[in-house]
C-alpha cells in the first residue's frame, strides 16, 4: 500500500524543477466558461493564481464575461443577438459591455483575488492604451480587432507585485469609441507582447480531441506546423479552431508554449504547469 505522505511528498518534489524553471516568468491566463461562473471552480482557479504569483510568476489575468453580459441586457430588455459566433454589438449592447466587463466583472474578480491572498489590480483595455482596435467588419457592429498592443500599464502593474486583472474592451483608432473584443483573441496578443512564457486558455472541453466524442483521444502536444493538416482531417472543427488560431498568434508572436485545458477540472492549471503528465493540449 503506497504511503500517503510520500505520496504528497512526491507531488511537491515533481512540482520543484517547474517552480524553479518559471519563477520569473510571465503567464498569461484567460479566464471565461464555467470555470468563471462555477463557484467551487472559481476558487480553485482563484487558489491557482495567488499560488502561481506567491512562486514568482508573473501572472496576468485576462477575462471574458458573456453569460453576465446576457444577463445584463435580458435585464434591460434587449435580446442578445450573435453573428458568426460573435457578439453583434450595437451602441446600446457597447455601453453594456464595457459596464459588465470594466466594471462588475473586473473588480469581482479584483476583489476575490484581494481577499484570498493576492494583490490584485483591475485594468480595462482602454487603460493607458493597451489594446487599440480598428472594427472588424460592418456585420458585427461594434467589435473590434486588435491593432496594436501597449503593455506599459501591464508592465507596471507586474514589476509592482500586482496580478493585473484585463477586461478586453479596446480603445478605437479608426472611430471615436470603444470595441468589444473576444477575449481568447486579446490574451493572446497580450501575451505575445509581454514575451510571455505561456498563455493559458481555460475552456469547457478536454483540449484537442481525436475523437470529439471520446475524451480518451485527447492530444497531450501539438506543433503549429501540424495544425492545418488536423484541420484538414477534420480533428480540430468548430469553436476549436479560432481558439487553436488564438494558440498559434501566440506561439508566432514569440510565447513559448500555449495551453489549452479544461476549465471544469479543478486545480487545472497546477496540474499542467507544475507536474510531468498535464491535463490539456499544449501547443508549440
Amino acid at each position: 500500500m503506497a504511503d500517503p505522505y510520500m505520496e504528497r511528498a512526491q507531488v511537491l518534489v515533481e512540482a520543484l524543477p517547474y517552480i524553479q524553471k518559471f519563477t520569473g516568468k510571465t503567464v498569461v491566463v484567460k479566464y471565461g466558461g464555467n470555470a468563471m461562473v462555477s463557484q467551487e471552480l472559481r476558487r480553485a482557479v482563484i487558489s491557482d493564481i495567488i499560488l502561481m504569483s506567491l512562486v514568482g510568476i508573473r501572472v496576468v489575468v485576462v477575462h471574458g464575461g458573456g453569460p453576465e453580459i446576457s444577463e445584463m441586457l435580458k435585464k434591460v430588455g434587449k435580446e442578445s443577438r450573435f453573428v458568426d459566433g460573435l457578439r453583434y454589438t450595437d451602441q446600446e449592447t457597447m455601453d453594456i459591455v464595457q459596464q459588465v466587463l470594466c466594471g462588475k466583472v473586473n473588480k469581482d474578480l479584483v476583489s476575490i483575488l484581494c481577499s484570498t491572498g493576492g494583490r490584485a489590480i483591475g485594468l480595462c483595455g482602454m487603460d493607458g492604451g493597451l489594446f487599440q482596435a480598428e472594427r472588424l467588419h460592418e456585420k458585427y457592429g461594434l467589435v473590434g480587432q486588435i491593432t496594436h498592443v501597449q503593455p506599459d500599464v501591464v508592465l507596471d502593474a507586474l514589476d509592482n507585485g500586482y496580478i493585473p486583472v484585463v477586461s478586453t474592451v479596446a480603445l478605437g483608432t479608426d472611430a471615436n469609441t470603444a470595441y468589444n473584443i473576444n477575449a481568447d483573441t486579446a490574451a493572446a496578443e497580450l501575451a505575445a507582447a509581454l514575451g510571455a512564457e505561456k498563455l493559458i486558455l481555460l475552456t469547457d472541453v478536454r483540449g484537442l480531441l481525436r475523437d470529439p466524442h471520446d475524451e480518451d483521444t485527447l492530444i497531450h502536444m501539438v506543433t503549429t506546423d501540424q495544425l492545418p493538416a488536423l484541420i484538414r482531417d477534420g480533428v480540430v472543427q468548430g469553436g476549436m479552431i479560432p481558439k487553436l488560431e488564438c494558440c498559434v498568434t501566440a506561439v508566432n508572436g514569440g510565447v513559448k508554449r500555449a495551453h489549452i485545458l479544461d476549465g471544469r477540472i479543478p486545480h487545472s492549471i497546477l496540474i499542467e504547469l507544475f507536474s510531468d503528465q498535464g491535463v490539456g493540449t499544449m501547443i508549440l
